[in-house]
């Protein structure tokens, strides 16, 4: 009874915010127009697809750049799967575009009001559903249960503060969390507090994000880039978050008003943010801050002309991270810094890329903590003390060779994490 409360009382509140909730996706079309598009789909409308696909869902950019080790080891194990893709953001849904092969679709995720998920799940009828992570929602999970759609959660992790959040709401996450068929963990811990939230099969099997391989092309620009950095030492600001810019910059002056060099020989900055409507608005305060500065957007083949002398450079493109940290050689960790959880250091490590990372990992906790015992990463405090750290390894070359090692050897540790998740899904799909 308390749990048929909860999930009613969400419904309604849901319901009401129904009208909020696509005034909002119509605001935040006017920066990013794919806000704009199919706006029915996140109704549960739109056009039909045959049944018995396997969808898939990941919210954002990671979770579906680290669904994509996991969708080739699905399509190797079954050929001529179809596959559903669905996205909550523009970034997620552009990426998730580039894995759709023939017979595949791709849909909006429906907000998580009844109606609109029994509208989705009537219209396409999967025979299983994958969520990326983290997106487990109340209304979904219930309409799944009654429509006979096992669910599962590939590449499940699970904070420490994600688990106090979901006990105290634990009328409605509990039951939730309780239909899933099954949880496939990052790690021991991650299931542990899985078992915790209500999850009654739990099963570890690693971390998609060690199976992905930076793509060598992106690998070679980010080489050639180098080139035509005249020498200078490149620390990059990874995936940066809103609110840590002008720390950064602040910092970063310090530390270059103690520079003891020549001005020609001075490290560049790097800055690259992870929300593309935020290019424009970084740009800005670099500019405020009184340094020279040159966009990735205005390149060609590459930085030239006055890019050579700018104080900062500014990765305003998407999907070139590899390029990016193969450009540099050392990464300050986004969202590390402040309390925000930190950022995937995977792929810096695969790239060869050392990570300073500041207090905050603790949506990666495994992850850094793995990185920084196996030499591939180093801690501090604030950032101040961050970016002094990474301009102390830019001058140790030997120090600085020898993390670029661990980084590639801790990277490759790993894997394996697609072909166990991937036969554990078609397992669930085929009822064994």
């Amino acid at each position: 009874m308390r749990a048929a409360l909860a999930r009613n009382a969400y419904a309604t509140l849901l319901r009401l915010l129904t009208p909020l909730l696509v005034a909002r996706l119509c605001w935040r079309a006017r920066r990013e127009p794919a806000y704009g598009l199919a706006v029915g789909e996140r109704l549960g409308l739109g056009d039909r697809t045959p049944p018995g696909a396997l969808w898939l869902h990941a919210v954002s950019l990671g979770e579906t750049r680290a669904a994509e080790p996991l969708i080739q080891a699905l399509r190797a194990a079954r050929p001529g799967l179809r596959l559903l893709l669905t996205s909550g953001t523009a970034t997620g849904r552009e990426t998730a575009a580039t894995l759709l092969c023939d017979g595949d679709a791709q849909r909006w995720l429906p907000f998580d009001t009844p109606g609109a998920v029994r509208r989705f799940l009537r219209r396409h009828r999967p025979a299983v559903g994958v969520l990326m992570e983290t997106e487990v929602w109340p209304g979904l999970q219930h309409a799944a249960a009654r429509a006979g759609v096992p669910m599962v959660i590939a590449n499940a992790r699970l904070s420490d503060k994600s688990l106090r959040k979901a006990l105290r709401l634990d009328a409605l996450m509990r039951p939730a969390v309780g239909t899933v068929a099954l949880a496939l963990a990052q790690t021991e811990a991650d299931a542990q507090r899985l078992r915790a939230a209500g999850a009654p099969q739990v099963r570890v099997s690693g971390n998609l994000k060690f199976d992905l391989r930076p793509d060598p092309a992106l690998l070679a620009r980010g080489e050639r880039w180098r080139q035509t950095s005249a020498g200078r030492p490149v620390v990059l600001a990874a995936s940066w978050r809103e609110g840590e810019d002008a720390p950064l910059l602040s910092a970063w002056i310090a530390a270059m008003a103690r520079w003891p060099g020549r001005p020609g020989q001075r490290p560049r900055l790097l800055l690259v943010p992870r929300h593309p409507q935020r290019f424009d608005e970084v740009a800005a305060l670099v500019v405020a801050q009184g340094l020279s500065l040159s966009r990735r957007s205005g390149w060609a083949d590459g930085p030239g002309g006055e890019a050579v002398d700018a104080d900062v450079w500014l990765g305003d493109s998407m999907r070139e991270m590899a390029a990016y940290y193969a450009l540099a050689d050392v990464a300050l960790l986004g969202g590390s810094y402040a309390p925000l959880g930190g950022q995937n250091l995977i792929e810096a490590a695969a790239c060869g890329c050392p990570v300073v990372m500041g207090p905050h990992t603790f949506n990666f906790a495994d992850a850094a903590q793995w990185a920084q015992a196996q030499g591939a990463a180093v801690r501090v405090d604030d950032l101040p003390s961050g970016v002094q750290a990474a301009l102390d390894l830019c001058a140790q070359a030997d120090r600085h060779a020898a993390m670029v090692a661990a980084a590639r050897a801790y990277a490759g540790a790993h894997q394996g994490a697609a072909q166990r998740m991937a036969e554990a899904i078609l397992a669930v799909m085929d009822g064994r």
